[in-house]
Order: structure tokens, then C-alpha cells, then sequence
């Protein structure tokens, strides 16, 4: 279960919620934005695990005009995330029709994923789950990533980021792990970062 501190709003919550986003990891995706480059106009993104929302909110603010982005969750966006430049799917990421959806309108040069499984409190049983949403990230941007395109994905640490990352090493020019500032101090995520892909 996550601690009491999670529920208590912190500087970055505070800060997201003041600009409009309905969560605190828009921050996470801004440091790995301005880090790694991730976006550039005309970009074609696919924000997997999207909702609430913010990470798709930033996508299409640093897209470009010509950039479109394409997202799916299984719960809605809020309501504010809305433009003729999304496209978004409210569905199961394993599911075969949501795959053929969403690489109809691919392929894609940047694949990011935030999504978290729902948590025990075991945190064995918390990684794996974390690991098999990251592998399966991992698939949508092997199948729908264009050559040269970026990914980066969430995984709790201790649920096979390392196999994970070994395994992008090879799909990517260059693939590393990174905590941004914004994860909260007691959070066992990381993010896994490829770029260039080959």
C-alpha cells in the first residue's frame, strides 16, 4: 500500500496541479524530455498506460503542429485532455484489437510508457507485474517504433529492469536507466530510455 505521504500533495504535485495537469509525473517527462530530447515538431507519439493524462497533455504541447499522439488506458483521460491531434483508445493494452488500432495509425517515432500496475504491497508481486507491463511496452515499440525513434518506459526496480535494459541495448543505439528528480524519494521506479532505434 502506498505510504501516507503519497496521498499528501508535495512540490511536485503542487506544481502540476497550478499548470493544469491532473498529475505529478509530468515532471518525470519533462526532465527526460529536456535530457534525452525526446520530442521535436512533427513528432508521431504513442503514450501507453495514459490516464489521467499528463504525460499525453505535454506530448501534444511539444509535438509540434504537425505532431499527433495516440493514447490508450484503460480509464478515460480528464476532461481537459482533448485535441483534433489525439487520437485516444479507452482499452486493455493486451488486447489484440487495441494492438491493431493503435498500429494502423503508427508507426510511431517516440513509444513512452507511465503505466503501473494496480499494487499489492508485495513488493515481489509488484515488480513483476511492473516488468511484464514494461515488456509489453517494450513489444509495441519493437512492432510500431520508425528507425531512429525514442522510447522510455516505468519499471519498479527489482522486476528485471535489468534483462529489460540488456534487451534495448540491442533494439537501440544507445538504451539507460534514469530516475528523474520528481519520483518521490521512497518510489522503487526507474525509467528505461532507449534512443536511436535501429
Amino acid at each position: 500500500m502506498p505510504s501516507n505521504s503519497y496521498k499528501k500533495p508535495d512540490f511536485w504535485s503542487k506544481k502540476a496541479f497550478a499548470q493544469g495537469y491532473p498529475a505529478r509525473s509530468v515532471w518525470k517527462l519533462e526532465e527526460m524530455d529536456r535530457k534525452f530530447l525526446l520530442f521535436k515538431d512533427g513528432v508521431s507519439v504513442l503514450d501507453l498506460g495514459a490516464a489521467p493524462g499528463s504525460w499525453t497533455m505535454y506530448a501534444l504541447e511539444h509535438c509540434g503542429k504537425s505532431g499527433r499522439v495516440v493514447s490508450v488506458d484503460l480509464s478515460p483521460l480528464a476532461g481537459a485532455v482533448n485535441s483534433e491531434r489525439l487520437c485516444f483508445f479507452q482499452g486493455d493494452l493486451y488486447s489484440p484489437e487495441i494492438r491493431r488500432e493503435v498500429k494502423i495509425r503508427g508507426p510511431y517515432s517516440l513509444v513512452i510508457c507511465d503505466a503501473a500496475p494496480a499494487t499489492t504491497g508485495n513488493r515481489t508481486v509488484d515488480s513483476l507485474r511492473s516488468e511484464g507491463l514494461a515488456e509489453l511496452a517494450l513489444s509495441y515499440g519493437e512492432e510500431m517504433l520508425d528507425k531512429g525513434g525514442n522510447f522510455a518506459v516505468k519499471i519498479f526496480q527489482g522486476g528485471g529492469e535489468r534483462n529489460l535494459l540488456a534487451k534495448m541495448k540491442g533494439l537501440f543505439v544507445s538504451a539507460r536507466a534514469f530516475k528523474p528528480e520528481a519520483c518521490r524519494r521512497e518510489s522503487f521506479e526507474t525509467y528505461l530510455v532507449g534512443l536511436n532505434f535501429k
